[in-house]
Parts: C-alpha cells; sequence; structure tokens
C-alpha cells in the first residue's frame, strides 16, 4: 500500500467532486474515486442523467410550447411546428459531455488524482477501490470524504424495466414517445418532466398521493400550479394513490384509488415513477467501520463528520435536503474543516428550493404556517404576476411572489414564488436572509425596471402595508 493520500473523496457527483478540488486548493494531497454508475461518472448523477440534461430538455420544451400557443400573438407566426424529441435529447447530451469534460478538466487542473472504480472502507484509513475489470487497489488516506449519493426509488408492483416502466433516467433519453404517459409523483421531478412531455405532444397525467403538486411546497404554490398545468390540458389527479398496473395488457391499465376511496383504471402506454430516491449506502463497508446511519442516511454533524474518526458525509447519502447545491456546499464545508479552516458549520434554515417546470417554483426560508408555528407574529405580503410589466412581456403572467416576514423587526422569514425566471429570484431573498434584512431594507434598494426581481420588492411593500402596483 504505497500511497497515501490526505484525502480520498468517494463519489465525483456535485458533493464529491467540488470537496475534492477545495481540499486539493488548500494544499491536501487528495484523490477521487467514481465508478461510473448507470446514473453517474464524473458530475454524478446532476450532471449526466438529472439537474442538467433535465433543464435542457425544459428548454426545448418552453420553445415548443411558446411557439405553439404564443408565437402568433408575439409576432412570430409558425407555419408547422414539428416535434423531434430526439434531437432535443441529442442537444442535452452534448450539454452534458461539455460540462462532465469541464469537472475532469478541473480535477486534473487541481491536481486531484482520478481514481476509476468502486470504492469500499476496508478499516480506518483504508479504501479498497474495485475496478471494472475486478482488479483491487488500497489506498491509504488520513480523511475519507464519503459522496456516493442516491438512485432511484420505486415501490413492489412498479418496478422498473426499462420499457414499460421507467424512472428519470430513462426518460432523460427517450427516443420515441408515447402517446400517453402517467406520472407517479408530482414533486419537483415530476412536474418537470409533465412539462416537458405535455410540450411535445404527450398526453400526460400527473398522480400525486398527497393533497397538492409540489406537496413540500407552500399550498397556496402548489394550487396554483395545478391551475397552470390544467390549461396546458395536463391531468392532475391530486390525493390519488396508484394500487396496481397490468403491464400484460395494451395499452397498460393503471389502476388508482381516487380521494373518496372508489378505484379508476387509467390507461396509459407508459408509466414514469417519480418517487423520489434513496441514498447509495450498500457495499461500502459502512457497518464495519462504525459509520452510523439514521432513517437509512449517513448520519453526519454540522462539520459532516460521521461517527467513524476520520470519515466525513456529503451530498444526498448526508440526508436531506438532497440537492446537489447542498451536497457542493456540505463538501466545502468538510474539506475547509479537515484542512483546519472552516469558518461555519452547515446550516440548513436557508437553503433555496426551485423546480423549474413552467411556471417555474422557488422558495426558501418559512412557510407563513412554519413561522406562526414557531412563534412569529407574522406578517405576509403576496404580490401577483398578473400585472406585472416584465411577466406580461415574456407572455409568462402566471404565477406570484409571497414574503413572509416578522411583524415586530421586519425580518424577512422567507419567499414563495411561482411564475417566470423565479429561479433567478430566490438568490435575492436568500443573501437578504443571510444578512438578516429587513423589509424596509429590502424596499430600500431601487430594483431595475423593468425585472422580475421588482416583483421580491413588490411583495415586501405588501408585507409593509405600502403596495404601489397592486
Amino acid at each position: 500500500m504505497a500511497e497515501t493520500y490526505d484525502v480520498v473523496v468517494v463519489g465525483a457527483g456535485p458533493a464529491g467532486y467540488v470537496s475534492a478540488i477545495r481540499a486539493a486548493q488548500l494544499g491536501l494531497r487528495t484523490a477521487c474515486v467514481e465508478s461510473g454508475s448507470y446514473e453517474g461518472g464524473l458530475g454524478g448523477t446532476c450532471l449526466n442523467w438529472g439537474c442538467i440534461p433535465a433543464k435542457a430538455l425544459l428548454e426545448s420544451a418552453a420553445l415548443a410550447h411558446n411557439l405553439r400557443h404564443h408565437g402568433a400573438r408575439m409576432g412570430v407566426k409558425p407555419v408547422e411546428v414539428e416535434y423531434d424529441f430526439p434531437a432535443a435529447v441529442k442537444r442535452s447530451r452534448i450539454i452534458t459531455r461539455k460540462l462532465t469534460a469541464g469537472v475532469k478538466y478541473l480535477l486534473g487542473k487541481n491536481k486531484v488524482e482520478i481514481v476509476q472504480g468502486r470504492g469500499r472502507l476496508t478499516g480506518p484509513g483504508r479504501v479498497a477501490v474495485e475496478a471494472d475489470d475486478g482488479e483491487t487497489r488500497e489506498i491509504a488516506t488520513r480523511n475519507l470524504i464519503l459522496a456516493t449519493g442516491s438512485v432511484m426509488k420505486t415501490f413492489p408492483g412498479f418496478e422498473l424495466d426499462g420499457e414499460k416502466v421507467i424512472g428519470s433516467r430513462e426518460a432523460l433519453g427517450l427516443q420515441d414517445l408515447p402517446g400517453r404517459m402517467a406520472i407517479v409523483g408530482a414533486g419537483f421531478v415530476g412536474v418537470e418532466f409533465a412539462d416537458v412531455f405535455n410540450a411535445f405532444g404527450v398526453e400526460v397525467t400527473l398522480i400525486e398521493a398527497l393533497d397538492t403538486l409540489v406537496p413540500l411546497e407552500d399550498p397556496e404554490i402548489g394550487k396554483a400550479l395545478e391551475r397552470s398545468f390544467r390549461k396546458r390540458g395536463i391531468r392532475n389527479l391530486t390525493n390519488t394513490r396508484v394500487k396496481e398496473l397490468d403491464r400484460g395488457s395494451s395499452p397498460m391499465v393503471l389502476t388508482v384509488v381516487n380521494p373518496d376511496g372508489s378505484e379508476t383504471a387509467e390507461e396509459t402506454d407508459l408509466v414514469l415513477m417519480a418517487v423520489g430516491r434513496r441514498p447509495v449506502t450498500e457495499h461500502l463497508g459502512l457497518e464495519e467501520s462504525g459509520v452510523e446511519l439514521e432513517d437509512g442516511f449517513i448520519r453526519i454533524d454540522g462539520w459532516c463528520r460521521t461517527s467513524a474518526e476520520g470519515v466525513y458525509a456529503i451530498g444526498d447519502v448526508a440526508g436531506q435536503p438532497m440537492l446537489a447545491h447542498v451536497g457542493s456546499h456540505e463538501g466545502i464545508v468538510a474539506a475547509e474543516h479537515i484542512a483546519g479552516v472552516a469558518k461555519h458549520p452547515m446550516t440548513y434554515g436557508n437553503i433555496p428550493s426551485v423546480g423549474y417546470c413552467h411556471p417555474e417554483v422557488a422558495s426558501i426560508g418559512m412557510s407563513q404556517a412554519q413561522a406562526e408555528e414557531a412563534g412569529y407574529e407574522v406578517v405576509t405580503g403576496k404580490y401577483p404576476l398578473g400585472a406585472h410589466g416584465r411577466a406580461l412581456t415574456a407572455e409568462s403572467a402566471d404565477g406570484f411572489v409571497k414574503v413572509v416576514a416578522d411583524a415586530k423587526y421586519g425580518e424577512l422569514l422567507g419567499a414563495h414564488m411561482i411564475g417566470h425566471n423565479v429561479s433567478e429570484l430566490v438568490a435575492e431573498v436568500g443573501m437578504a436572509r443571510e444578512l438578516e434584512a429587513t423589509l424596509d431594507e429590502m424596499v430600500g434598494h431601487a430594483h431595475a425596471h423593468p425585472s422580475m426581481a421588482e416583483a421580491v420588492m413588490e411583495a415586501a411593500f405588501g408585507a409593509l402595508g405600502r403596495a404601489i402596483h397592486m
């Protein structure tokens, strides 16, 4: 065992590769182990078969939808719009390859050694890496960072077969679109795929067991998204459970349990499961190494340390929220803690959550209900986009921006948005909360006009009882 590293990172997704680069920047001899799994490779699921290709397809979907439904009104009369989903997929793969090549370049630039294979703890400070050819290489390290990510999950009776029942990985590479698709789960993944396939002419039914679409968001957001989707012809079945699937029939028959307990047989050509992801913790030697789990995830503290000395965990494998930007930030915190230069531990109360469907959805901080439950005297401001100049010019006037604040001091507690480009607005609120800004400070800044960012200012004015444009 000739090689000894200061840091070995297992996994090269948004958490792992960022952590490896930061460790190397701090002068630590670093290696990054990556297996190149079905959903992964350099850049992880996010770059290869997740965030990035999904957003590429959403941009294609927006163009398809706007040409067909808004083109003539905007002065661009489409003589004929022809859908070419394989071309959209090809474009998404080109973008992915460019970004994953960029990850490889950045790792090399920072002198991080890339070790191809599947890593496993074999004892204190030891990692065995099994290559595709079965050859095993053992590496010694002073610190280990586990960033093994997550994989698609489903439940009995709806196992993924890659043909009739698929997950996000297969959906991102479809070459032949079905006439009808049932999407099970209306979280961000489900609603984004509903947006994409509806825009490309598929008859989409979106099924959610809870009361609203995007059920982890403010209920008003879910209801607004449901109205917008309904106008586009997407069927939304909320408070509805899937019971069984007859794969043998043609078309397939999906039995669902309605809110009143009755059952309905839904015909569909394809089922897309979007019911979440599970952490990759198997075959890592965790139990033998004293790494404890909690609710299936690796248990960590604010510095991303596990229960085993010298072992850290970051990203999806370390628990909720399972978001790429959370994993990247955890990776920086872990690397800086190892190097002895960490300034602050991880906190999770100011993490943005974004869905890139159309209209987009974004939130950060507390909802009104959460703030009231925490004991705050709450004031809110809600600004509709129906009369907002920049939204109207973009032919995207659905939605609103809602801010939640403390009535006594005006401290901004949270914001919840649905509408055009709100993914780009949530960072302003996040920074304001980081600096403990008040509503008065928010409206004290002259926002550019016309801009979507003005909607945040208008909502803050509303919370102060000084609304100008509503």
